[in-house]
């Protein structure tokens, strides 16, 4: 069975595998990044991709994964005792001192504005025992997501052969982590002071996401940089209600902050959000055998929005697939159906259509129908019984006789 998280990824990767092919809209984005994807955070519907299948080193991007897996099983008030592996690392660092003691939510601070290097091992070892544990989780938690083609060997992004991401599989991750009201909170902090034990220890935390101060709407994630995987960033911006995440791979330089301005700026003024069916609306009835009633109203499961092209003509369609095989009892809220929809070719997407109310199973009145077997069988018990008793008489008379005789 499904845990609470792991069925949330179940329902979010179901519904992103529904609504993820995007239509063509009248331009297309020039990056300088060598893979990019666009996601509205919302609905999980691709709005744009580039090489988006092709594996990359994710560099300090990783770190968002590592943050959530620690949202969701550690405390944000537990102390971390550091470990020894987790002083001096390579590259940027919050200067951790083996044996201080600093709460989980200031690591995830260091971790996603300062890109701590040390504080990623750090919470590995608390979080997982130890790196190699908490990758495992890691590994886990991605395939749970659905990003696939993805596959991680630390906690920080460190460069290492077998450590890759694709910007696809970082579009999904990110999308899964800004569910989560407290990771919103940390990569939307510009910056913040946290409480060290260690004198003259770096205490204030600037967010390395220069969007936040240079894009209008933008509410974080976070930035990646190693020699092998070069400029990557990760970052959401929300505007009118829509809220899109953009993933550029491999860029250089400033262009990371033109490609993903670029990139965003594509999402929000090429295309529209279009409320395709609200949750719980009447569709249709079907047929239900053998039920005190002999239909039940199907209704949406859930809402549904998507993303066309600002300037789409196509009328869209709608296609309900109902089950006419039901047989009651039914139970309400139960799936009996499929409501497509479409424009032109394309389907944009589908939700399920539930028993909008319970319908029980019918007593028939033809009781005789039930008596008919049940009088068959009394009338066999008889016939046995009767002939036992025949059989018992027979035998009680032979031994009287034979009594007689002797």
């Amino acid at each position: 069975m499904f845990n609470k998280r792991g069925l949330w990824a179940f329902l979010m990767t179901i519904l992103i595998l529904f609504i993820s092919d995007p239509l063509p809209a009248a331009a297309t984005p020039e990056l300088v990044g060598e893979a990019a994807a666009l996601i509205d955070s919302r609905n999980g519907q691709f709005l744009f991709e580039k090489n988006s299948a092709q594996r990359m080193y994710p560099a300090s991007t990783t770190k968002i994964l590592t943050a959530i897996i620690a949202l969701e099983r550690g405390r944000l008030d537990d102390l971390v005792c550091i470990p020894g592996d987790a002083c001096n690392i390579e590259g940027s660092a919050t200067g951790l001192q083996e044996g201080e003691r600093i709460s989980l939510e200031d690591l995830l601070y260091a971790l996603m504005l300062n890109s701590g290097n040390d504080t990623a091992v750090a919470i590995a070892h608390h979080i997982g025992g130890s790196v190699e544990e908490f990758v495992r989780m890691m590994n886990t938690m991605a395939e749970t997501i659905g990003a696939n083609n993805s596959h991680f060997t630390n906690p920080n992004g460190l460069p290492d052969p077998d450590h890759y991401s694709t910007a696809h599989d970082m579009a999904l991750i990110a999308h899964y982590a800004m569910q989560n009201p407290e990771f919103r909170k940390i990569v939307a902090t510009p910056a913040i002071t946290i409480q060290r034990e260690v004198p003259e220890a770096q205490t204030y935390l600037d967010n390395h996401n220069k969007l936040l101060w240079n894009y209008n709407g933008a509410i974080g994630i976070k930035t990646g940089y190693t020699n092998d995987a070069r400029q990557c960033l990760v970052s959401a911006a929300a505007r009118q209600g829509r809220e899109l995440i953009a993933v550029v791979l491999k860029s250089e330089g400033n262009y990371i902050w033109s490609d993903t301005i670029t990139l965003l700026d594509y999402g929000f003024n090429e295309f529209k959000n279009v409320s395709l069916i609200e949750a719980g609306k009447y569709v249709a009835d079907t047929r239900v055998r053998s039920g005190v009633s002999d239909t039940v109203p199907a209704q949406t499961g859930f809402s549904l929005t998507y993303n066309l092209p600002v300037d789409n003509r196509q009328e869209v369609r709608q296609k309900i697939f109902l089950d006419n095989s039901i047989v009651a009892p039914v139970k309400a809220g139960a799936k009996i159906g499929e409501l497509a929809f479409y424009a032109g070719d394309s389907e944009l997407g589908r939700v399920d259509l539930v028993a909008q109310n319970g319908i029980e199973r019918k007593v028939t009145s033809r009781w005789w129908l039930y008596l008919i077997p049940a009088l068959g069988l009394m009338i066999l018990v008889l016939i046995v019984r009767y002939h036992n008793l025949c059989r018992r008489k027979r035998w009680m008379r032979y031994k009287r006789q034979k009594k007689q005789l002797f």
